[in-house]
């Protein structure tokens, strides 16, 4: 078997609505371990699970999801519609707070928490933070934060969860990877460098990784975990190669 850990990136989103509460489910219960999610704030600074800075390539509207209150994003629906056609045309947009309660009936399962850079820009570091940490009670040791924003991981270095710098360049590691003293760097696979070692002072998490060649290779280089949006066919991809 490999020696790095899958991550179930959004949950399941090859099969399921991206960042949904169904496709989470359908990939722990598929027996994924580790879980990332991407979270922003609505107006009235709830944390909502949500990749995109547009509603529209999984909600189907116009707008931005950080300027709607909660009442607006309750009647939005994470459909995918044009990709998933009917199939969760009923699939509401999940808070965090559903998925929190979910974890915490699946202690064996460890949650990367991304606070996007849209929620940061238009509520603030601390206060993005302070929501998503707030949400989060209970499940100390078992999250991490993580974000692009540097200057929410420095506000999150306050709360008792590991983060975690996604990196948008390589040399970024070396110039802020040090003051920032994260446990876990998140990295594009793209943005790797080509060959050698990718043994680092904190835990290596690369990016999305569709080739189980690859993320083999990726493991025999370093990294730690490697990023899937389709757990359960990388896992069975891998167990054949370990055959």
């Amino acid at each position: 078997m490999q020696d790095f850990q899958l991550v179930a990136h959004r949950g399941y989103p090859q099969r399921y609505p991206d960042n949904s509460l169904a496709g989470i489910r359908a990939a722990l219960d598929a027996g994924a371990r580790h879980l990332e999610i991407d979270v922003q704030l609505s107006t009235d600074g709830t944390p909502w699970l949500f990749h995109d800075e547009s509603l529209q390539r999984v909600c189907g509207v116009g707008g931005r999801l950080v300027d709607l209150s909660d009442a607006g994003i309750e009647g939005l629906r994470a459909s995918e519609a044009p990709r998933l056609g009917d199939a969760f045309r009923d699939e509401p947009v999940a808070r965090l707070s559903a998925v929190a309660d979910e974890l915490r009936g699946r202690p064996e399962v460890f949650t990367f928490v991304e606070i996007k850079p849209v929620a940061v820009t238009a509520f603030g570091a601390g206060p993005a933070v302070a929501a998503v940490a707030a949400e989060l009670a209970g499940l100390e040791g078992r999250c991490a934060i993580i974000s692009f924003s540097t200057d929410c991981l420095r506000a999150a270095a306050a709360t008792p969860f590991e983060r975690g710098l996604i990196l948008t360049e390589w040399e970024q590691l070396a110039r802020e990877g040090p003051e920032l003293g994260c446990e876990y760097t998140f990295c594009d696979v793209d943005r790797l460098p080509p060959e050698g070692e990718l043994e680092l002072d904190s835990r290596l998490v690369v990016y999305e990784v569709v080739d189980p060649e690859l993320a083999a290779l990726l493991g025999a280089r370093g990294a730690r975990f490697v990023e899937t949006f389709a757990y359960p066919e990388m896992r069975d991809a891998l167990r054949l190669q370990g055959e």
